[in-house]
């Protein structure tokens, strides 16, 4: 179960990764709009719809991985979406990585592995009482809208990507639950069960939001801001609603060191390779 988990991560990331780089060339070659107009506007572009495509299939490959194993082991894992958007992203765009993009590629990946070798995901449950999930919506909703507020109080490039791509990160995180939850109703009663529960309907507006949150930070600033939020938040928020509401496990004590260590090193690397990359910005027309 745990290599199916695995596969089918990788999976989505690879998807993920063709969604983000084709949706980054269409919001960047769309004109100075906010929320649903930009949204509105986008759906127009052919680049925007090969995105969103790939963000369905990521979807898919999610509900599949998130069935099959913990969220804490999940969604660490579409981290690797970074380096794979980045060999996608490089001939859409026509241009050459050099050598130090290779080598944050090297770095995310080995921290990687460190970070989920060291904390070893496990356990837990595919349901989660109504007692646990109401604090962890109050939580993630209000600072989802948080970040929005941020973004307004502020005239920084900067600071405005990185405000709505946490955002987006926390909204990824309470999607990957609920869709863990949802899929879980699915495998085990049905379609009709699928259905009739809130989760079903609570997944897509949040991944909604997400999304709306995701295009507009892409838009907000340069991608050195918002990527090195929307990684690692999705990762971190995502371990830990994994740990409240389905009670998964992840080694403690004196493995936190490498732990960090490898959080480290990923951020590290992600920070690299959206310096290395700016030309993500740069979409050829």
């Amino acid at each position: 179960m745990m290599v199916l988990a695995v596969l089918f991560a990788v999976l989505g990331a690879v998807s993920n990764a063709t969604g983000t780089a084709f949706q980054r060339k269409a919001a960047s070659t769309a004109p100075d709009s906010r929320g649903v107009r930009l949204l509105l506007t986008l759906m127009r572009r052919p680049a925007w719809a090969i995105g969103i495509a790939g963000v369905a299939g990521a979807a898919v490959f999610q509900a599949l991985a998130l069935v099959n194993g913990p969220m804490a082991l999940v969604q660490p894992l579409f981290m690797l979406e970074l380096p794979f958007a980045l060999l996608i992203a490089v001939p859409l765009l026509h241009r050459r990585p050099n050598a130090q993009g290779w080598w944050a590629v090297a770095v995310v990946v080995g921290g990687l592995a460190l970070l989920l070798g060291s904390a070893a995901p496990s356990g837990g449950r595919d349901q989660a009482s109504m007692a646990r999930w109401i604090p962890a919506l109050a939580l993630t909703l209000g600072a989802m809208g948080g970040t929005v507020l941020l973004e307004r109080s502020s005239s920084s490039p900067l600071f405005r990507a990185a405000a709505l791509a946490t955002g987006a990160a926390i909204g990824n995180a309470l999607t990957a639950a609920l869709m863990k939850s949802a899929t879980d109703r699915l495998a085990q009663a049905g379609l009709p069960a699928f259905l009739t529960t809130w989760q079903t309907y609570g997944f897509a507006l949040a991944g909604i939001t997400a999304l709306i949150l995701l295009e507009n930070a892409l838009q907000a600033g340069p991608l050195v801001a918002s990527q090195p939020a929307l990684t690692i938040g999705d990762a971190a928020v995502s371990l830990l609603l994994g740990v409240v509401l389905f009670d998964e496990s992840v080694r403690t004590g004196w493995w936190l060191l490498p732990e960090a260590m490898g959080a480290g090193l990923i951020l590290w690397g992600v920070v690299r390779l959206t310096r290395v990359v700016p030309h993500l910005a740069d979409v050829v027309h």
